[in-house]
């Protein structure tokens, strides 16, 4: 999971590197793997990415680098491909025009994709990432439409022959990439392209505000247009913004003007004009509901939903269903396992009526153990990032809610801490239902046997986490927490439940080879030993003739050619494109 976010400024003497990276600071929950940002400025691209946090990753002498009134951001967590700083992005191709690409999600073609592109296209294909892939199958597309296309516009918008053909490339994309994405390209002296895959899946959204004039620091008086067609002649009027998630776009001082569409993508050139296109049609919208579960922020709107509302009546529906399932409970006080949870634990306990308490303070300096690489890593950091206020358990039966449990080693360590804190009974309670299928749409929820919940019932799931009783969410009311507060002219009908489920929209079956590569690339045991730089072919097929490591401690990192200094240390060094 990644969060990505595109800004272009009309006035071209402004600089979008603070905003890009206030945005990214705000979708870091997203991903903390690494960041990058690359900017345009009157045709010459700057580009700084690495690993780390946005704020390890950008220093001063970056940012007064990354000049331009157009760029993509990206924070990155990785489910496919390597985490390695090569695979950081956005990621860059020369040909044509030089187009970057920043993208969450995942493809699930990326094998039958790599081939054509080195086969028929003779395209390099330097990482294992499939945003290079989603890159260059663009950057191939937009060749073939533009080969008899005059030069790009330098004043007034780009000549509708131009906007047909980028509309005509990300048709060809979404005709061949399969799986679940939502992304952004830069083309260079030409604008910007937000996109979303056939079925909706990942999520992104579209903002903008009054441009602020090139005389002085104050914004024009004019209002943003309520839809993408309105702004088509906005020539130099508005500023634009796209974002994995609406709290970027409201924490940047834009206005949120809707979601990309399924199979839509939205193009704005450098002169400030915005075109939009159904590029692909698709009567399957259905947006990941693990978004409202855990990995959106609560104060994010997603498909005219409010995240925290949809997770107040996921507590509500759990309460009922304890109710239900335990009428004669003896709980004494409702817990939540901080932060996600929070929103659903108070709701539960309103409805069970018993006290809300906070019994877990969270060390906000330890990154989500969800989304962190490796289980030892993971279940070290439990006890790291958690501390009990033990008042709180001290001779209570106490309820712990949590948004989800995926392989059940944070929740067997939180119900330990409870026991030892004093609690008499544990009980466990998540506010998602039992996860017993791979996620392979860009979530890193693992293959099967890695999952507490495979092969097991709610019995055995308690007995291996160490508490009482466990409830989980019906899938059903869990539909039914998003769908209700939907917008009645934009209902939304199906989601993604694909790891509850095992129903994947795109087609794929458990049992599938895809399945076969996805385990080897994606266990815990593959995953350690490329952060170690060993190589993990995906097949034995696959198995690369050489296989290249990094050597140092840099993992193949270069100084950027646009860092100056004569002296740079490791930690200060970034990485070139390639």
């Amino acid at each position: 999971m990644c969060g990505i976010l595109g800004l272009l400024l009309a006035n071209e003497d402004e600089f979008v590197n603070q905003l890009i990276f206030d945005g990214l600071t705000v979708l870091q929950h997203r991903g903390q793997d690494a960041a990058g940002i690359v900017t345009s400025q009157r045709g010459r691209l700057h580009l700084r990415k690495d690993n780390g946090l946005v704020k390890d990753v950008f220093q001063r002498h970056h940012m007064m680098e990354l000049t331009g009134n157009v760029g993509l951001g990206h924070v990155r967590y990785p489910t496919a491909g390597s985490s390695s700083c090569a695979e950081a992005q956005p990621l860059y191709t020369n040909y044509p025009y030089g187009i970057c690409v920043a993208h969450n999600g995942n493809l699930t073609n990326t094998v039958e994709l790599a081939k054509e592109l080195r086969q028929r296209n003779l395209r390099h294909v330097n990482t294992d990432s499939d945003s290079e892939l989603l890159l260059n199958v663009f950057a191939e597309g937009l060749t073939d439409s533009t080969s008899n296309t005059p030069e790009p516009s330098q004043s007034g918008g780009q000549s509708m022959e131009m906007v047909d053909n980028i509309f005509r490339a990300v048709t060809q994309v979404m005709e061949k990439c399969k799986g679940g994405y939502a992304g952004m390209y830069l083309i260079n002296g030409i604008g910007i392209v937000g996109f979303r895959d056939p079925n909706g899946i990942r999520p992104i959204v579209f903002g903008s505000r009054p441009a602020k004039k090139a005389s002085s620091s104050t914004s024009s008086s004019l209002a943003v247009p309520a839809t993408p067609k309105k702004m088509e002649k906005a020539s130099g009027t508005l500023d634009y913004v796209m974002a994995s998630e609406s709290v970027a776009i409201d924490t940047l001082g834009f206005e949120l003007v809707r979601d990309i569409k399924a199979g839509e993508a939205i193009f704005i050139d450098f002169h400030g004009n915005c075109h939009a296109r159904q590029c692909h049609i698709n009567n399957s919208f259905s947006p990941c509901i693990f978004e409202y579960v855990y990995f959106a922020r609560p104060d994010s709107i997603m498909d005219g939903v409010s995240v925290y509302e949809t997770r107040l009546l996921m507590g509500e529906k759990l309460a009922y269903k304890i109710m239900k399932n335990h009428p004669e409970h003896d709980i004494d006080v409702v817990i939540p396992i901080p932060d996600t949870s929070r929103t659903s634990a108070l709701q539960a306990a309103y409805v069970l009526g018993r006290p809300f308490r906070e019994g877990y303070i969270k060390n906000r300096y330890i990154a989500r153990t969800f989304i962190m690489p490796g289980q030892a890593t993971r279940k070290k950091s439990v006890r790291l990032k958690l501390n009990t206020i033990k008042s709180e358990f001290a001779g209570r039966n106490v309820l712990l809610v949590d948004d989800s449990v995926v392989r059940g080693t944070t929740a067997g360590e939180i119900v330990q801490m409870a026991r030892d804190a004093g609690a008499l009974k544990v009980y466990f309670a998540s506010a998602a239902p039992a996860i017993r299928y791979p996620n392979i749409y860009g979530i890193d929820i693992p293959t099967r046997n890695e999952l507490i919940a495979y092969e097991r019932n709610e019995k055995e799931i308690a007995a291996k986490i160490g508490c009482d009783w466990i409830e989980y969410q019906d899938c059903h009311d869990l539909e039914e927490a998003v769908r209700s507060i939907s917008d009645p002219e934009r209902p939304l009908t199906t989601f993604d439940t694909s790891c509850f489920t095992g129903i994947y929209v795109t087609g794929e079956k458990i049992g599938d080879e895809y399945f076969g590569r996805l385990h080897q690339l994606r266990n815990d045991s593959a995953q350690e030993s490329r952060r170690n730089g060993v190589a993990v072919p995906s097949s034995e097929s696959e198995a690369p003739e050489e296989t290249i490591t990094s050597s140092g401690g840099d993992e193949g990192c270069e100084s950027m050619h646009n860092d100056k200094r004569d002296v740079v240390t490791d930690a200060q060094k970034g990485c070139e494109a390639i």
